[in-house]
């Protein structure tokens, strides 16, 4: 006996839309209605329609929005802090630079994870982000020497428009002392 065609016995309609298409993979059900059965079911639950389990929204619902976005707030009023008096490294800026930093790679992080919905996805997402930031961070040591070593050879009319650390300090104390004025009001 075959899984595949019409059936005639008794209990079996003959028409086209109870032929069976593919193997039997439980009795009474063929591939095809498991695969719509799915598929519809996927679609309910991808949608935040739960089943009759009661399941919640797939990604979290307005409160976790609402929550991010409160965050992504924070985060930036905080890069803000940087530029104001209050900052208690204002004479380093490197401190104020890799905060700023880390706060921007914290709010990309979060925009990722759940905006784009990237929390919520398979574990295939690691096949396409570990080797994408492996590269990144391979890219970014390659070019260290690049750009630590940009001055080493340079034609003698680029090296002569160049700046050189002198010449930013001449600049800054000038600029301290008034002997150049600041940007002209409008």
């Amino acid at each position: 006996m075959s899984d595949h065609g019409n059936h005639s016995d008794a209990g079996h309609h003959s028409d086209a839309g109870s032929q069976a298409h593919g193997p039997i993979t439980r009795a009474g059900e063929t591939a095809d209605e498991r695969f719509t059965h799915g598929a519809q079911h996927d679609h309910g639950a991808e949608h935040g329609h739960g089943d009759a389990h009661g399941d919640d929204h797939a990604h979290g619902g307005i409160g976790q929005y609402l929550f991010v976005f409160a965050a992504l707030c924070l985060l930036t009023t905080m890069s803000f802090f940087t530029y104001s008096s209050a900052w208690p490294w204002r004479d380093q800026p490197q401190v104020g630079w890799a905060f700023m930093m880390a706060v921007s790679c914290t709010k990309a992080l979060l925009v990722v994870l759940f905006f784009m919905h990237v929390l919520s996805e398979a574990n295939w997402k690691y096949v396409l982000t570990i080797p994408a930031a492996m590269m990144a961070i391979f890219l970014a040591i390659m070019l260290i020497p690049d750009v630590g070593m940009r001055t080493r050879m340079v034609s003698q009319e680029r090296a002569l428009h160049m700046a050189r650390p002198s010449d930013v300090r001449l600049m800054e104390q000038a600029a301290e002392s008034g002997v150049i004025a600041g940007p002209a009001a409008h």
